[in-house]
Protein backbone atom coordinates (compact mmCIF):
# COMPACT_ATOMS: atom_id res chain seq x y z
CA UNK A 1 0.00 0.00 0.00
CA UNK A 2 1.83 3.43 -1.05
CA UNK A 3 2.13 5.65 1.45
CA UNK A 4 0.87 8.29 -0.82
CA UNK A 5 -2.42 7.08 -0.87
CA UNK A 6 -4.96 9.10 1.04
CA UNK A 7 -5.32 8.65 4.77
CA UNK A 8 -9.13 7.05 4.40
CA UNK A 9 -7.55 4.62 1.63
CA UNK A 10 -5.37 3.96 4.16
CA UNK A 11 -8.08 3.06 7.06
CA UNK A 12 -9.72 1.18 4.43
CA UNK A 13 -6.92 -1.01 3.52
CA UNK A 14 -6.12 -2.15 6.76
CA UNK A 15 -9.52 -2.38 8.02
CA UNK A 16 -10.25 -4.86 4.46
CA UNK A 17 -6.79 -6.84 5.41
CA UNK A 18 -7.98 -7.19 9.08
CA UNK A 19 -11.22 -8.48 8.33
CA UNK A 20 -10.12 -10.45 5.82
CA UNK A 21 -7.67 -12.32 8.00
CA UNK A 22 -10.47 -13.63 10.11
CA UNK A 23 -12.47 -14.27 7.17
CA UNK A 24 -9.62 -16.46 5.69
CA UNK A 25 -8.90 -18.04 8.89
CA UNK A 26 -12.32 -19.19 9.46
CA UNK A 27 -13.22 -19.98 5.91
CA UNK A 28 -10.03 -20.50 3.99
CA UNK A 29 -9.11 -19.16 0.80
CA UNK A 30 -12.72 -19.27 -0.72
CA UNK A 31 -13.36 -17.00 1.79
CA UNK A 32 -16.45 -14.49 0.63
CA UNK A 33 -14.90 -11.37 -1.42
CA UNK A 34 -18.44 -9.76 -0.69
CA UNK A 35 -18.64 -10.63 2.93
CA UNK A 36 -15.16 -8.88 3.55
CA UNK A 37 -16.72 -5.86 2.05
CA UNK A 38 -19.58 -5.80 3.97
CA UNK A 39 -17.85 -6.96 7.38
CA UNK A 40 -15.10 -3.94 6.62
CA UNK A 41 -18.01 -1.60 5.88
CA UNK A 42 -16.99 -0.91 2.40
CA UNK A 43 -17.78 -1.87 -1.17
CA UNK A 44 -16.69 -4.52 -3.55
CA UNK A 45 -14.97 -2.53 -5.44
CA UNK A 46 -13.20 -0.98 -2.94
CA UNK A 47 -12.13 -4.20 -1.83
CA UNK A 48 -11.16 -4.82 -5.30
CA UNK A 49 -9.13 -1.88 -5.78
CA UNK A 50 -6.66 -2.51 -3.21
CA UNK A 51 -6.81 -6.55 -3.90
CA UNK A 52 -7.27 -6.91 -7.70
CA UNK A 53 -7.39 -10.06 -7.08
CA UNK A 54 -8.22 -13.43 -4.69
CA UNK A 55 -4.36 -14.46 -4.66
CA UNK A 56 -3.40 -10.77 -4.09
CA UNK A 57 -5.72 -10.42 -0.83
CA UNK A 58 -4.38 -14.22 0.11
CA UNK A 59 -0.56 -12.84 -0.20
CA UNK A 60 -1.35 -9.76 1.69
CA UNK A 61 -3.16 -11.69 4.54
CA UNK A 62 -0.51 -14.34 5.11
CA UNK A 63 2.87 -12.13 4.58
CA UNK A 64 3.56 -11.86 8.22
CA UNK A 65 3.02 -15.69 8.18
CA UNK A 66 5.26 -16.12 5.29
CA UNK A 67 7.90 -13.72 6.98
CA UNK A 68 8.05 -16.01 10.06
CA UNK A 69 8.86 -19.08 7.99
CA UNK A 70 11.54 -17.50 5.71
CA UNK A 71 13.06 -16.50 9.34
CA UNK A 72 12.40 -19.42 10.67
CA UNK A 73 14.41 -21.31 7.03
CA UNK A 74 17.26 -19.09 8.08
CA UNK A 75 17.24 -19.68 11.57
CA UNK A 76 17.69 -23.59 11.05
CA UNK A 77 20.35 -23.28 7.87
CA UNK A 78 22.96 -23.94 10.33
CA UNK A 79 21.44 -26.26 12.79
CA UNK A 80 21.91 -30.09 13.69
CA UNK A 81 22.58 -31.68 10.39
CA UNK A 82 21.13 -30.74 6.69
CA UNK A 83 18.36 -33.63 6.81
CA UNK A 84 16.97 -32.69 10.01
CA UNK A 85 17.06 -29.06 9.77
CA UNK A 86 15.30 -29.15 6.20
CA UNK A 87 12.77 -31.90 7.72
CA UNK A 88 11.94 -29.81 10.72
CA UNK A 89 11.22 -26.62 8.73
CA UNK A 90 8.65 -28.75 6.15
CA UNK A 91 6.95 -29.95 9.21
CA UNK A 92 7.05 -26.76 10.24
CA UNK A 93 5.66 -25.46 7.07
CA UNK A 94 2.81 -28.59 6.99
CA UNK A 95 1.97 -27.36 10.36
CA UNK A 96 1.98 -23.46 9.15
CA UNK A 97 -0.26 -24.48 6.47
CA UNK A 98 -2.91 -26.73 8.28
CA UNK A 99 -3.29 -23.37 10.93
CA UNK A 100 -3.09 -20.75 8.53
CA UNK A 101 -6.41 -21.66 6.09
CA UNK A 102 -5.63 -20.09 3.02
CA UNK A 103 -1.59 -19.95 3.26
CA UNK A 104 -1.33 -23.62 0.79
CA UNK A 105 -3.42 -21.72 -1.73
CA UNK A 106 -1.53 -18.67 -1.40
CA UNK A 107 1.86 -20.59 -2.02
CA UNK A 108 0.38 -23.17 -4.51
CA UNK A 109 1.65 -22.46 -8.24
CA UNK A 110 -0.63 -20.88 -10.84
CA UNK A 111 1.61 -21.76 -13.94
CA UNK A 112 1.11 -18.23 -15.61
CA UNK A 113 4.12 -18.48 -17.24
CA UNK A 114 7.62 -20.25 -17.44
CA UNK A 115 9.02 -17.93 -14.43
CA UNK A 116 5.52 -18.32 -12.53
CA UNK A 117 7.50 -20.02 -9.16
CA UNK A 118 9.39 -15.68 -8.84
CA UNK A 119 5.82 -13.83 -9.63
CA UNK A 120 4.16 -15.92 -6.46
CA UNK A 121 4.56 -13.24 -3.81
CA UNK A 122 4.31 -15.78 -1.30
CA UNK A 123 6.64 -18.54 -2.49
CA UNK A 124 9.29 -16.47 -3.55
CA UNK A 125 10.54 -15.42 0.16
CA UNK A 126 10.08 -18.93 1.28
CA UNK A 127 12.31 -20.48 -1.45
CA UNK A 128 14.71 -17.72 -1.42
CA UNK A 129 14.82 -18.28 2.55
CA UNK A 130 15.02 -22.49 2.52
CA UNK A 131 17.45 -22.93 -0.45
CA UNK A 132 20.52 -23.01 2.08
CA UNK A 133 18.41 -25.38 4.02
CA UNK A 134 17.68 -27.55 0.88
CA UNK A 135 21.35 -27.23 -0.85
CA UNK A 136 23.24 -28.07 2.81
CA UNK A 137 20.62 -31.60 2.60
CA UNK A 138 21.86 -32.61 -0.92
CA UNK A 139 25.43 -31.62 -0.30
CA UNK A 140 25.23 -34.03 2.52
CA UNK A 141 23.89 -36.49 0.40
CA UNK A 142 20.01 -36.73 2.27
CA UNK A 143 18.31 -35.06 -0.10
CA UNK A 144 17.86 -36.10 -4.09
CA UNK A 145 19.83 -34.03 -6.50
CA UNK A 146 17.89 -31.91 -8.73
CA UNK A 147 14.96 -31.53 -6.30
CA UNK A 148 13.78 -27.80 -5.48
CA UNK A 149 12.33 -25.49 -2.83
CA UNK A 150 9.46 -25.38 -5.28
CA UNK A 151 8.96 -28.88 -5.56
CA UNK A 152 8.90 -29.44 -1.97
CA UNK A 153 6.21 -26.31 -1.50
CA UNK A 154 4.12 -28.22 -3.87
CA UNK A 155 4.32 -31.47 -2.04
CA UNK A 156 3.36 -29.51 1.11
CA UNK A 157 0.33 -27.28 -0.72
CA UNK A 158 -1.02 -30.97 -2.33
CA UNK A 159 -0.44 -32.34 1.14
CA UNK A 160 -2.29 -29.64 3.03
CA UNK A 161 -5.09 -28.95 0.55
CA UNK A 162 -5.94 -33.27 0.23
CA UNK A 163 -6.22 -33.16 3.82
CA UNK A 164 -8.41 -29.47 4.14
CA UNK A 165 -11.76 -31.59 4.97
CA UNK A 166 -10.26 -34.62 6.59
CA UNK A 167 -11.25 -34.72 10.92
CA UNK A 168 -8.26 -34.25 12.06
CA UNK A 169 -6.31 -32.33 9.10
CA UNK A 170 -3.39 -31.49 11.27
CA UNK A 171 -2.56 -35.36 11.82
CA UNK A 172 -3.76 -36.69 8.50
CA UNK A 173 -1.20 -33.37 6.62
CA UNK A 174 1.43 -34.80 9.14
CA UNK A 175 0.67 -38.53 7.98
CA UNK A 176 1.18 -37.99 4.80
CA UNK A 177 4.56 -35.50 5.30
CA UNK A 178 5.89 -38.57 7.12
CA UNK A 179 5.01 -40.83 4.53
CA UNK A 180 6.21 -38.77 1.20
CA UNK A 181 9.31 -38.45 3.39
CA UNK A 182 10.04 -42.06 4.55
CA UNK A 183 8.68 -43.56 0.96
CA UNK A 184 6.27 -45.97 0.49
CA UNK A 185 8.20 -49.49 0.91
CA UNK A 186 9.20 -50.63 4.63
CA UNK A 187 12.71 -49.83 6.10
CA UNK A 188 14.32 -52.82 5.48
Amino acid sequence: MPEQQRSDARRNYARILAVAEQEVAAHGADASLEQIARTAGVGSATVRRHFPSRRALLEAVSRSRIAALADRARELAGAGDGRSALLEWLGELVAYCVAARGLAAALAYDGAGADSVHENACSAPIEEAAEPLLRRAVQEGAVAEGTTVADLITLIVGITLATEQHPDPAEAADRLFRMSVAGLSPAA
